[in-house]
């Protein structure tokens, strides 16, 4: 399943998210005025299943669709694709970035590091095969 949503899709998956499983009608109902065809929703839906999103159950003459994906999951993925696509596929390109665009500090992530290493979490090597030296402050060259 890629993160290929468009904006209209992504507005349906809020709704799923918040409200639960809902037949086309419901959505709809949703909707602030001036509110989209019920045929735009009712494609918008069917496209969202076919890409791995929604799935429906029948409910009396109706489907009621329901999200397949979280939207933790989604916000995952989304997040790994934008490091995979803009920023050659490096986590710590990406955290450098937050960093240089002090919307996290050093001391943030001195805290994440302990963190991580309290935790166990097995992090030491980057999706690259080298050392990750942000989650292994005592790496060489690091002056965390």
């Amino acid at each position: 399943m890629k993160n290929n949503m468009t904006k209209k899709e992504e507005e349906v998956m809020e709704m799923l998210w918040k409200h639960g499983p809902m037949s086309v009608s419901q959505l709809l109902e949703k909707y602030p005025d001036p509110k989209p065809h019920f045929n735009t929703v009712s494609t918008m839906v069917r496209s969202l299943e076919k890409k791995g999103y929604v799935d429906h159950k029948a409910e009396g003459v109706s489907y009621h669709y329901f999200a397949k994906v979280s939207e933790a999951e989604y916000g995952k993925g989304f997040i790994k694709n934008i490091i995979h696509r803009y920023m050659d596929n490096s986590y710590m390109s990406a955290v450098s970035m937050f960093v240089e665009e002090e919307k996290i500090s050093v001391e943030e992530l001195k805290k994440m590091i302990a963190d991580i290493e309290k935790s166990g979490t097995n992090t030491s090597k980057s999706t690259h095969g080298k050392q990750n030296k942000l989650l292994n402050p005592k790496a060489p060259g690091t002056n965390l």
